[in-house]
């Protein structure tokens, strides 16, 4: 007859101790954020007032922000003794950041165009000389851009041979374009002002 065998006592350390915890560090990794979940988080973000967010889930780290360079990203960490996994790819083409709020939109500033319409008046120089914009260094500009003019009015002063010539306007309508400096010297038939002329 065989003797039954006696169990042996199981010391600490072995059995299903150290070997399941060990087995639960290596177990199947499980995904690290769910799509739908990331999707929800972003446009959270887009929708609020917010510039960044970031959370901690289960050993997952997500931050999701507006900023340019700062597209949603996911990190994963883990513990050292756990295998790492790649984190899941960032969603292509975030949305695009809506304009912050409280924010005043400013008018945009209009360039000054690179070719005059076709209506407007070139009051050129007729002689060789020196420009001036007031009659004195003291006194304030004939005319600034904006201003409207009568024909007959100012416009300058060009000096030639220790001589003032006032010089008028052709036309009338708002001076648009100022093409000369105060105290610059001038050719003759250099444009001096461009004018709009009345309708």
């Amino acid at each position: 007859m065989n003797r039954p065998e006696r169990q042996r006592p199981t010391s600490q350390g072995e059995g299903s101790g150290s070997g399941s915890g060990e087995e639960q560090l290596r177990a199947a990794p499980q995904p690290i954020a769910d799509l739908d979940f990331l999707r929800g988080l972003i446009a959270a973000v887009d929708d609020s007032g917010i510039d960044s967010l970031e959370i901690s889930r289960g050993g997952t780290r997500i931050r999701i922000s507006k900023t340019p360079g700062g597209a949603a990203t996911a990190a994963h960490s883990v513990a050292p003794a756990a295998e790492a996994h790649p984190p899941p790819p960032a969603p292509a083409n975030p949305p695009a950041p809506p304009p912050a709020p409280g924010a005043a939109a400013e008018p945009p500033v209009p360039a000054p165009p690179t070719t005059p319409p076709n209506n407007w008046v070139e009051i050129k120089s007729p002689m060789v000389g020196t420009f001036y914009r007031a009659p004195s260094p003291e006194a304030p500009p004939y005319v600034e851009v904006g201003s409207r003019v009568v024909r007959g009015q100012t416009l300058c002063i060009l000096e030639a041979m220790k001589l003032m010539n006032e010089l008028e306007s052709d036309v009338a309508g708002v001076v648009r374009e100022i093409l000369v400096e105060n105290g610059q010297p001038v050719e003759y038939g250099q444009v001096l002002y461009r004018i709009e002329p009345d309708a």
